[in-house]
């Protein structure tokens, strides 16, 4: 499990769009944290800063006291982290069990062992043996978002990133993929983040949520705190959702 900072986070393109504004903001180790927001808020920006693919313009990033700007601790760093891709990024070319063995080569384990934690990451999502020789066009896309959940923590990563994960399924399927996830996390025992715009997602799957408005943190707290809490934008994105809490 991973403790994550975010410190005075800023990202500032070429072309002068800040996007990113002194974001703050502190993940507690096993933590599941849902950052929400609009679309074009800062959300897919903040997690490409945090994974190291964009730079920081000002600020910092510190997972378990190791800075993303630290050259000399870069690869213990990364290995910390998986993703589950909100397109789920699964090789066409490979079969879904070739999938998840190539994620689960990069560890440094033996050919037997590789083959058997594929196997074993495939069974803890639910997937048959049947599958595992067919190909991502083969099976519905609630299967692929298995698949990548396989992969993704066939890696033993501290760190699971969930990008829109119920982004193009259906509601049935898409709550199925939430349980699934929910247990997952649960079980590892892992530091979770997901990004979504949707509240239903977020009431479900988090320890806390924070909400980012146009580059700031607004809000961070619980979910079921959001209605009422007296800031006006959170306020209003809960109505816009329109989402009856029930407990």
């Amino acid at each position: 499990m991973s403790k994550i900072v975010f410190d005075n986070v800023r990202k500032v393109f070429d072309t002068g769009l800040c996007v990113l504004n002194g974001v703050n903001l502190k993940i507690e180790k096993g933590e599941s944290h849902i950052i929400l927001g609009q679309s074009g808020g800062g959300k897919s920006v903040l997690i490409r800063c945090l994974l190291g693919i964009l730079e920081l313009t000002d600020g910092d990033i510190v997972v378990d006291g190791i800075s993303v700007k630290d050259p000399n601790r870069w690869k213990e760093y990364m290995k910390k982290f998986s993703i589950l891709f909100q397109g789920n990024a699964l090789f066409d070319s490979m079969t879904i069990l070739q999938n998840v063995k190539f994620a689960a080569s990069q560890i440094n384990k033996s050919k037997d062992a590789v083959n058997e934690i594929a196997r074993e990451k495939l069974h803890s999502v639910g997937l048959e043996d049947s599958v595992f020789d067919l190909y991502p066009a083969e099976i519905s896309g609630g299967m692929q978002k298995r698949a990548a959940l396989a992969r993704a923590i066939s890696l033993e990563p501290e760190v699971l990133v969930f990008d829109e994960p119920t982004s193009g399924l259906d509601p049935i399927t898409g709550g199925v993929i939430c349980n699934l996830l929910k247990d997952t996390v649960q079980s590892l025992g892992v530091t979770a983040i997901t990004i979504t715009h949707d509240l239903r997602v977020a009431e479900f799957l988090a320890d806390r949520v924070s909400l980012l408005n146009k580059g700031v943190m607004v809000w961070t707290g619980h979910a079921d705190d959001m209605r009422g809490c007296g800031n006006e934008f959170v306020e209003n994105f809960y109505k816009a959702s329109n989402v009856i809490l029930r407990k």
